[in-house]
């Protein structure tokens, strides 16, 4: 069975040209025009991936991808997003709501192709690594169930918050993440953190893991946005 994407936009001539070339690859659209329907459509079609435009009539974009993270049957729906507006804002904004990506328009359909095919491989992978508790990348090894980290064989000592930095980026590679979403999941409810912090703790985690500092091949930096491990192909 082909896996199925949800394609949520008020414009009717957008969706149909971008459902004629998912179809064209293989794939099953849905179609949804406002956010109701594109909520009813998770709940009961449960697609593999949604592409959601920022703009919607009724309940808008943003709220749409919000409900679907805060449900535990769909909060790892992969989710690409449409926005029309390409401020550094919006775009950040997505990604902390909980979007995998982004698309501005305009756009070619060739670049969202292949945005569907990244995040739909990242979300196949990131399910392989949570069944087995292994990641492996390149000379960096990562076992999640007995937190031995090692690099060209050899073990690394990472502190208790570096290793739980280190793994938050693993799990989700390609990923970009900004500081406060980092700040959430990494450091939960404790207070008086800054987001200076995860600076702090990414210059240390690559210490210790990167070959060259000045130009790392694990943990990324995405100016203007946050940080994210390597994407993998």
């Amino acid at each position: 069975m082909s896996e199925s994407i949800l394609v949520v936009d008020d414009e009717k001539d957008l969706v149909d040209l971008i459902s004629y070339n998912l179809e064209k690859d293989g794939f099953t659209v849905l179609k949804a025009y406002d956010g109701e329907e594109a909520l009813r459509l998770v709940r009961t079609r449960q697609p593999h991936l949604m592409i959601l435009d920022l703009m919607l009539p009724g309940i808008q974009g943003m709220e749409v991808c919000k409900l679907i993270r805060n449900d535990p049957e769909h909060t790892a729906l992969p989710i690409i997003m449409l926005t029309a507006k390409g401020e550094e804002i919006d775009k950040i904004l997505g990604l902390e709501v909980g979007a995998d990506d982004y698309v501005t328009k305009p756009f070619s359909v060739r670049e969202l192709l292949a945005r569907v095919h990244t995040v739909l491989r990242r979300s196949t992978m990131e399910k392989g690594i949570e069944k087995k508790g292994i990641f492996v990348y390149k000379d960096l090894h990562i076992d999640y169930r007995s937190h031995v980290v090692t690099v060209e064989n050899k073990k690394i000592d990472l502190s208790p918050t570096e290793f739980k930095l280190l793994k938050f980026l693993a799990q989700s590679p390609g990923r970009v993440y900004t500081r406060d979403q980092i700040l959430d999941h990494v450091w939960g409810d404790e207070t008086f953190v800054e987001t200076r912090t995860v600076d702090v703790h990414i210059k240390r985690l690559r210490a210790q893991i990167e070959k060259n500092m000045a130009s790392p091949q694990y943990v990324l930096t995405v100016w203007g946005f946050g940080y994210k491990f390597a994407d993998i192909e």
